[in-house]
């Protein structure tokens, strides 16, 4: 029961372990000042934890007066977990050591309306590539996390909003990746994710009630209440993409169009069309995602009156669909994500947090995301090393 020396041992056992994985080595004496306990006390929770393969002597402290200390610090070995990023193109795979090292990376091309290989052989080969990068073997993994566009529905299994994603809809897909897995395997909406990895690294760290914009290959929103993910009956809480907004055709039957009124108005797909309206020169070609990433970073460095008309219509647009948003939920802080928005910088930011104080009563503070390399499968990462460190950390058992 609550109270026990057991229990007592686990929980002074798990605060030496958070401040290892925060501060990186550290010495008893600095642990035992850290966690309030006595010197006695943190050799034994030392030496408890070195026995159990959770940390290990890591060299000497220097550059003090007095002898040098033994420094500890948590073992990266003591277990691995992964992440996946699925889109259209490409399967991204990481593996990382508890202490949130990646250790070993893959990258599978899945290109193509129909996939070459069953979508279960795909994640396994994505997987399988991540895990002998790091030297490592599919059993040491001991969660899997996967990032996809759209939900998996909590009552049939079936990943919603996500039509563009092929081969992902089977009624028995979930089933057949847990028999081909080891390991416990969650999966989650991509913008969710990196709305994790802002909230653990990024410019949401401190911040309880959040929402992440996101705009790359899609416009879609996560939700962050409480400090945690609002996900929705079906999954689909944040797919803002079909929201009605002032400004752009009223899109029935979105599911099937695969795109709502504020995709169509502020999506990636709607600046390289805004920047041929404003007879915009030089626009590049190529993915439009990509083409809009570039475009809007011209406007926001260029400092020209087509890229300034560009940003504020842009603005606009982006600040229409967000009004509705911080209506509703009154959050503290909008979080601006993804290559479409980011790439505006500052610039753009002020310009939507400009716009948005004239549409909304409501009044978050809007600031650009920080975590740019990857960060759907950041998000995986952490999420799979929070729920791996709980199991693995709990020395009550």
């Amino acid at each position: 029961m609550a109270g026990t020396p057991r229990t007592l041992r686990a929980m002074n056992d798990r605060a030496a372990l958070d401040l290892l994985l925060e501060h990186g080595p550290l010495s008893r004496t600095r642990i035992g000042k850290l966690t309030g306990l006595s010197k006695p006390t943190a050799s034994q929770l030392l030496a408890r934890l070195e026995a159990s393969g959770l940390v290990l002597a890591t060299g000497t402290s220097e550059g003090r007066p007095g002898p040098n200390a033994q420094l500890y610090e948590v073992d990266p070995s003591a277990a691995y977990a992964a992440g996946l990023d699925v889109t259209p193109e490409r399967i991204l795979a990481s593996v990382a050591d508890i202490t949130g090292r990646t250790v070993g990376s893959y990258e599978l091309p899945t290109p193509g309306r129909r996939p070459a290989q069953p979508v279960v052989r795909q994640v396994t080969d994505a997987l399988d590539g991540a895990v002998k990068a790091a030297g490592l073997a599919r059993g040491d993994v001991h969660r899997l996390v996967i990032g996809t566009p759209g939900a998996f529905d909590p009552g049939t299994g079936r990943l919603r909003y996500a039509s563009h994603l092929p081969g992902w809809h089977t009624p028995t897909l979930l089933d057949e990746l847990a028999a081909a897995l080891p390991m416990p395997v969650e999966y989650e909406n991509d913008v969710n994710l990196v709305a994790v990895a802002e909230q653990r690294l990024g410019a949401a760290r401190g911040h309880e009630d959040f929402v992440l914009l996101w705009n790359e290959g899609g416009l879609g929103a996560a939700l962050v209440l409480g400090g945690r993910l609002h996900r929705g009956w079906t999954g689909g809480a944040g797919e803002v993409g079909f929201l009605p907004v002032p400004g752009a055709p009223l899109v029935r039957q979105v599911t099937k169009a695969n795109s709502g009124g504020y995709q169509e108005l502020a999506g990636s797909q709607a600046i390289p069309r805004l920047a041929r309206e404003l007879g915009m020169a030089d626009i590049p070609s190529g993915p439009y995602a990509d083409v809009a990433a570039a475009l809007v970073e011209r406007a926001a460095t260029e400092d020209t009156v087509l890229g300034r008309l560009l940003l504020e219509t842009y603005a606009t647009r982006l600040a229409t669909g967000l009004a509705s948003l911080v209506s509703v939920l009154d959050p503290e802080l909008v979080v601006l994500s993804g290559a479409s928005l980011t790439a505006g910088g500052d610039t753009l930011r002020a310009l939507v947090q400009a716009e948005l104080e004239e549409l909304a009563a409501s009044r978050p503070r809007l600031v650009v995301g920080a975590v740019r390399e990857h960060p759907v499968l950041r998000g995986a990462l952490e999420s799979a090393l929070a729920a791996t460190r709980d199991e693995v950390f709990d020395t009550s058992r």
